[in-house]
């Protein structure tokens, strides 16, 4: 039981309580003499109670034990109650914060990682010991005087333990939250420190991998997804996709991308691949395999550069996209490069222009073949020697010539490029 409120009879003070959300104390005199003088007694035996709680809780909440924490959850247990027998004896000294061993106890019980409902119903043993121990002292030493006004004080003492127990849960709740924004930020701080470069100290990349929870070494994919301008997600439950094949991997959500490292231990990177694709929902990147965590700044480059190659919602593997990504990674040499390879092609009339790019795909695409071409066209071979020669024309490249068609495929691919992003 932890403490509720200084006991006063006073209306002014029983009202500035009731402002701040614990229970004044209004009592007829018989309960309120009661609770002051077996408070008393309480505070006299301040030792047997804190043992008697201490075998208590232990009983009902091993989980206590198995931490080592017999000897702080004793002196815990001592604490609230001599603070909890001194709010009933309206004993609590002045300027002390009646609840302030319910917060204390709540902040310490979120740092060791000890379950709220655990603690509650540990917490909530103070309460009957320190009722019980009433009656006891009650029928014990004053031969059963008080057991009548008991009765009358009983709502107001579990009103205190109600109290007390509520400040303990804010408490808990505050200092986890305050956690988790520490340790959110030192995980952005690592990631960052990592995209960075700093992979190469030794120190940091140990730190790292302590943070992230993933090996130092080892195969590693990073993921990118940048963050669509609508503000949708463009990765849905990655970490879930992930789980049942026993990949290993952290994620963030930054203001500009969301970012994930995958630590692939000795699985293929297609086991990956395959169950991340569905959770792409918007442009997502994928970089090659790096070594361990002290690669992860090329790595996120890389991931970066394939997501820019998609126009559309996707998932790009740089290696399965690397002119994509020689264009994307060099935008200023894009238009020059359409202009360099596809010359007059561009200036002809829409349709005709049009007509031309689309034949000369698929020469491209068919290693130059005029049949071929003809056959995914839909229209008779000597129609597509026609267009080829066109093309070759207002050009000046040959389809034929090894180099002339790297630079229209590429001619081309920009081109698509700057049609999407149009």
């Amino acid at each position: 039981m932890v403490p509720s409120g200084r006991g006063d009879t006073a209306a002014g003070a029983d009202a500035g309580r009731a402002e701040e959300g614990r229970p004044g104390r209004r009592l007829p005199p018989a309960a309120d003499e009661a609770l002051r003088i077996l408070g008393a007694a309480l505070l006299e035996d301040l030792d047997g109670l804190a043992d008697r709680l201490t075998v208590l809780v232990l009983q009902r909440e091993p989980s206590y034990a198995e931490r080592e924490m017999v000897e702080e959850l004793r002196a815990a247990c001592r604490r609230n109650m001599q603070r909890g027998a001194q709010v009933v004896a309206d004993r609590v000294p002045d300027g002390v914060d009646p609840e302030d061993t319910s917060r204390e106890t709540g902040r310490r019980r979120a740092r060791e990682g000890v379950p709220l409902e655990v603690v509650l119903r540990a917490y909530r043993l103070g309460g009957r010991v320190m009722w019980e121990a009433l009656l006891s002292a009650s029928r014990l030493r004053f031969a059963g005087r008080y057991d009548e006004a008991l009765l009358d004080a009983a709502s107001f003492v579990w009103r205190v333990n109600d109290s007390s127990s509520s400040a303990l849960v804010q408490a808990y709740r505050l200092e986890e939250l305050r956690m988790q924004s520490h340790d959110l930020g030192r995980r952005h701080a690592v990631l960052d420190g990592l995209i960075e470069g700093r992979g190469g100290d030794p120190a940091f990349l140990r730190d790292a991998a302590s943070v992230l929870g993933l090996p130092e070494a080892g195969a590693v994919l990073c993921v990118v997804a940048p963050v669509d301008p609508s503000g949708t997600d463009p990765l849905r439950a990655p970490l879930e996709a992930l789980a049942p094949h026993g990949v290993g991997s952290a994620w963030f959500v930054r203001p500009r991308d969301e970012v994930g490292i995958v630590a692939l231990g000795h699985r293929p990177p297609q086991v990956v691949l395959d169950a991340l694709r569905p959770c792409a929902v918007g442009r997502v990147g994928v970089s090659p395999v790096v070594d361990g965590l002290g690669a992860l700044d090329t790595g996120y480059r890389l991931a970066h550069t394939a997501a820019r190659t998609l126009a559309g919602p996707g998932l790009a593997v740089l290696d399965e996209r690397l002119p994509e990504a020689l264009l994307a990674d060099s935008p200023e040499l894009a238009p020059r490069l359409v202009r360099g390879a596809l010359g007059g092609l561009l200036e002809l009339p829409p349709a005709d222009r049009d007509t031309l790019l689309e034949t000369l795909e698929q020469l491209l695409a068919h290693g130059g073949s005029p049949t071929h071409a003809a056959a995914a066209l839909f229209c008779h071979r000597n129609t597509v020697i026609y267009r080829m020669r066109r093309i070759e024309a207002v050009t000046g490249r040959s389809v034929a010539d090894p180099r002339d068609r790297l630079l229209l495929t590429l001619g081309v691919m920009a081109a698509r490029s700057e049609r999407q992003g149009a």
